[in-house]
């Protein structure tokens, strides 16, 4: 009996005189920005899906300097008839690289580029920076610097005496062009260089690019041919192929040996891929 009354007062204590439960606010969810670019897969890449994004940063997986890699730069077509890249080997030596872009202003080479609209690294190190410029018929390189004014290896900069068209928008399959970069009273690490930089460059394929953390369906194949003519010395022929992808940019790049002619190279001097 007693046990009964004691619960009995429990539950009347519970309901007070006139006691009001405020009501619960509904949950709104966050707003959410919506994509600065959003791929629509027309197959060619314009200079609106091509904009640097600035202190973003980039992972790439990298070969180790001097350590080749295979790669099969034609590729093979599956049974759609599409045709496939596949770089997606996982090589347990790979490197992390972490890349992002930076407006010109604050590097002590700006006042050098007073066109320019942003820097990214050439090198993976970092240690060389590009300055380029998208006016939205081009993608430009005006020039290049290394990351410091005074490194142990000696002070560089590189100014085109006429920007060099690295993409011609819209990047579609097919496109070519042919852009030189004349450089006088330059610097380059520590010396005197004059020279001209001539940059070939064809956009010859497009298909589906496998790599180790991602798959992207429509890529563009960039191929560039850069020979460099010092005034004095031994010029150098240097072939790589990149490939693009509509708002990401470049995905991934093949870089052959200096000297290599054939423009299919199935050896690396340098693989860089998108990833984790």
């Amino acid at each position: 009996m007693t046990r009964t009354i004691t619960i009995s007062l429990l539950v009347l204590s519970a309901c007070g005189e006139n006691r009001t439960i405020p009501p619960k606010e509904a949950y709104v969810a966050p707003t959410v920005a919506p994509l600065e670019c959003i791929p629509n897969l027309d197959g060619k890449v314009e200079a609106s899906e091509l904009k640097a994004a600035i202190g973003i940063p980039v992972r790439y997986l990298a070969s180790p300097p001097g350590t080749a890699r295979p790669v099969a730069l034609p590729g093979e077509t599956n049974s759609a008839g599409q045709r496939v890249w596949d770089l997606s080997n996982d090589y347990a030596d790979d490197r992390v690289a972490t890349l992002s872009a930076s407006t010109v202003a604050g590097h002590w080479f700006a006042s050098s580029f007073p066109n320019g609209e942003f820097v990214a690294a050439l090198d993976l190190g970092g240690t060389t920076l590009g300055v380029y410029r998208n006016d939205g018929s081009d993608l430009f390189l005006l020039g290049y610097a290394s990351r410091e004014e005074a490194p142990a290896l000696g002070k560089t900069l590189v100014i085109y005496t006429q920007p060099v068209a690295i993409f011609r928008f819209p990047l579609e399959n097919g496109k070519q062009w042919i852009s030189v970069g004349q450089v006088t009273n330059a610097t380059v690490r520590g010396l005197p260089f004059a020279g001209r930089d001539t940059y070939q460059v064809r956009v010859d394929g497009v298909g589906q690019l496998e790599l180790p953390d991602v798959t992207f369906t429509q890529a563009l194949r960039v191929r560039t041919t850069t020979t460099i003519e010092p005034a004095i010395g031994t010029s150098i022929v240097r072939r790589q192929v990149g490939w693009v992808f509509e708002c990401f940019g470049e995905v991934a790049r093949a870089t052959a040996p200096d000297g290599e002619m054939n423009d299919d190279f199935t050896t690396t001097a340098e693989l860089r891929r998108l990833g984790l």
